[in-house]
């Protein structure tokens, strides 16, 4: 964080100071909440949770150096006191996003927010210093943390906005109002908690209305492709540019198609030129994401051939997302066990079924969780499109959610051994162990709660009698 003085700081967030002998003593390192990751200079934000209080841990982070602590009661070290601990970081965050003057770049989405924001970042960085948001860490507190990481030397800001209700967006654009919002898509993701997509689309298009008019600066980029999103132009004052494969995109791609191992490859168009770009993510679903990208950079005063080769070299840089490591007998796993909605499931099978052209490949699914009504349905879809592909193997772990991907393959015309209900992890590992042959191609994906990243992460260790070669 930009050095500010425990003084200043608690004039912003409006909170007494407690235990400080110099309110002039500077704040130098990271605002933490993460007790172990206190240190120098640092800021330690004191939380109440379910299971632990941060307040016990005062004590600790000082003597491990921090300047102070922001909390709501006294603690017996420095301290500033607030009565609300969120607002005050949120407070804190709005005041250094408006002394930096960096360029705020904000998404958000149904499906793919974390890809794009990696990749938006990536390309970023050959322009000029740019901070992130670190995986998906996009609610009301992991926003104003990142937030607070950028420093006099950023340029680019970029941040991943999520919401699970009307408002949520709304709250964090106050927080870190931007200048460019980004928005990918309005699918299924949350539909049980939203209602309907209706309801998201009303939710995530709050981003475009927190922009800034055009002849102020602000830019909406916005999916033409998607007709939810197209739709929000006509919420905002800022500057619209569209990205996609319709005819009214401004930053579009052409001659589409998948490297032999699923990588994909495509010309960039943009209003300034146009440049080839072969990507290093698997599957066809990160044209997209990267025509986002490309738009954002775009705007920001990048060429086509600056773009198009930062989109080259740019990598997957939060875990367990596409992530594909080939074992030293072959076997290649891809770890997609992050998290699930209809969208990226169907959009990993695919990539799965380009990665494994004449091999044996394995899609091992589980639970899409917050589908609501919608769940027998989406579960039911994604086990027909699994037969559709050709997937050799379909492999469903768990309950009622599971039997429902297995029972929609079995319509479809999936029988005998294609594919098989299994109770949980450890007994998909033990399928695979005993079933995998060299060369095979395994899908491992479900949502979070699943916890299928274990079968991935079994898989890798049965397979490490030598070096893993990750790709």
């Amino acid at each position: 964080m930009i050095a500010l003085s425990l003084a200043e700081i608690a004039e912003v967030v409006g909170g007494q100071t407690h235990d400080i002998p110099d309110p002039s003593v500077l704040v130098t390192g990271e605002v933490v909440r993460d007790s172990r990751e206190a240190g120098p200079g640092s800021l330690f934000v004191a939380f109440v949770g379910e299971r632990v209080d941060g307040h016990d841990f005062a004590a600790q982070v000082v003597e491990a150096g921090a300047a102070a602590v922001l909390a709501s009661r006294p603690v017996g070290v420095p301290a500033i006191v607030v009565e609300d601990v969120q607002a005050a970081l949120g407070a804190l965050a709005r005041h250094v996003v408006a002394r930096l003057g960096a360029t705020l770049v904000a998404l958000t989405g149904s499906a793919g927010k974390t890809s794009t924001k990696d990749l938006v970042a990536q390309v970023l960085r050959h322009k000029a210093p740019t901070v992130f948001t670190p995986g998906s860490l996009n609610n009301e507190i992991g926003l104003p943390l990142t937030a607070l990481t950028a420093t006099e030397e950023t340029k680019f800001l970029v941040l991943e906005m999520g919401a699970r209700g009307i408002g949520h967006i709304r709250y964090l654009t106050g927080l870190t109002p931007p200048r460019i919002g980004l928005v990918l898509n309005v699918g299924s993701a949350h539909i049980g908690e939203f209602g309907g997509r209706e309801q998201i689309a009303q939710a995530k298009g709050e981003l475009v209305e927190s922009l800034p008019p055009a002849e102020e600066g602000g830019v909406a980029i916005l999916n033409a492709d998607d007709p939810y999103v197209r739709a929000m132009a006509s919420r905002t004052k800022a500057k619209v540019i569209f990205f996609g494969e319709s005819g009214e995109a401004d930053v579009s791609a052409e001659n589409v198609r998948l490297t032999d191992s699923g990588q994909p490859s495509f010309r960039l168009h943009t209003p300034s030129g146009a440049s080839d770009v072969t990507m290093r993510l698997y599957g066809e679903h990160h044209v997209s994401n990267a025509l986002a990208a490309a738009a954002v950079a775009h705007e920001l005063g990048m060429s086509a051939d600056e773009i198009a080769r930062a989109l080259s070299e740019a990598g997957s840089l939060s875990r367990w997302r596409m992530e594909v490591t080939e074992r030293p007998d072959g076997v290649t796993v891809v770890n997609d066990a992050y998290n699930a909605n209809p969208e990226s499931m169907k959009a990993a099978l695919r990539a799965l079924a380009a990665m494994g052209k004449g091999r044996r490949t394995w899609a091992v699914l589980g639970k899409m969780a917050e589908l609501g009504d919608e769940a027998l349905a989406e579960h039911d879809a994604v086990g027909r499109l699994a037969v559709r592909l050709n997937v050799s193997k379909l492999v469903a772990v768990g309950g009622r959610e599971a039997a429902w991907l297995q029972l929609g393959a079995y319509n479809e015309g999936s029988w005998g051994e294609e594919s098989v209900h299994v109770s949980d992890a450890q007994a998909a590992v033990d399928l695979l162990r005993s079933e995998l042959r060299p060369g095979d191609v395994v899908l491992v994906k479900a949502s979070r709660s699943v916890g299928l990243e274990s079968v991935a992460q079994a898989l890798l260790e049965t397979g490490a009698e030598g070096e893993v070669a990750a790709r």
